[in-house]
């Protein structure tokens, strides 16, 4: 089910019953709907530089928390639309809370939404804030595993995890020069994650997920761009996607996730049973 905030007299779709926030970003913006541990340090070469990545997933588990901002954007007729997200993530127990700003019709953030509050977790994704017929103090709670794209774009934030569990499949990885992300070091890195393959190895907390993204994009080949510190975390990535979205060319998004303050106390409460929406939420015309 598609469903519509018209607040402030600005559509913007959300996630309820199977399909979310990138849905309605794309209609804004004019378009058709192996890991063991190691603490070895990085180095330029190719072939290190995979294996680095598709441990990256343990780099940060072993981090234990941190500070991200998210972006997901899509561009179309000229018109670069894109959700924000703000908050922290715990990577022991997959879970993370942030407040996503919505775009405006021209793209711009905000637009008069409220922020909406995000928690993610294994299996699971809330929303609060949602409108659409959903009382303010109630969250909407979607199946992951059952959305199409295992919500790596539905949802308007990819899950840090999930994000560095694709890099499992990292492929033709090319080494791209040393630069510095706020003050920090980084190595970048550029190549291709096969979703089946990281899929075929990911841990069971990601699995369910990347199985159904294996299924719901349009091809299993993501472009990406990685930014690794001398501990072997994930700094920055930028993954492209494409999914079919009703139409032969599909639809490409482009996540960023960055990550910061590692170590830093992060807190998610998810949501109780009784202070979760199960009443009817408003659909979009079609």
């Amino acid at each position: 089910m598609v469903v519509q905030d018209r607040r402030g007299g600005t559509v913007a779709a959300a996630v309820a019953c199977g399909t979310g926030l990138m849905a309605g970003l794309l209609a804004t913006a004019g378009c058709s709907p192996d890991g063991a541990a190691a603490d070895d340090q990085v180095v330029p070469g190719q072939v290190a530089a995979a294996v680095q990545l598709r441990r990256s997933a343990e780099a940060l588990v072993r981090a234990g928390t941190a500070k991200l901002r998210t972006a997901m954007e899509t561009v179309s007729g000229g018109t670069r639309v894109a959700i924000r997200g703000a908050g922290g993530y715990d990577f022991a127990s997959a879970s993370g809370q942030l407040r996503v700003v919505l775009p405006d019709l021209k793209g711009k953030p905000s637009g008069g939404h409220q922020p909406i509050t995000e928690i993610l977790a294994p299996g699971a994704l809330f929303m609060k804030n949602r409108g659409a017929g959903v009382p303010a103090d109630k969250w909407v709670r979607v199946d992951t595993a059952t959305l199409s794209d295992g919500n790596l774009v539905t949802g308007g934030v990819t899950d840090p995890l999930a994000a560095a569990e694709l890099l499992r499949g990292a492929r033709e990885v090319t080494y791209q020069g040393e630069e510095r992300l706020g003050g920090v070091l980084v190595r970048h890195y550029r190549g291709t994650t096969d979703l089946a393959v990281a899929a075929g190895a990911a841990s069971a907390r990601s699995k369910p997920a990347l199985v159904a993204a294996e299924k719901g994009f349009t091809t299993v080949v993501v472009p990406f761009d990685a930014y690794v510190d001398t501990a072997g975390r994930l700094r920055k990535l930028r993954q492209r996607f494409r999914f079919a979205n009703g139409v032969p060319q599909g639809a490409a998004v482009v996540s960023t996730t960055e990550l910061y303050g590692f170590g830093t106390k992060v807190a998610v409460r998810l949501p109780d049973r009784r202070d979760i929406y199960t009443g009817k939420i408003a659909s979009a015309p079609s």
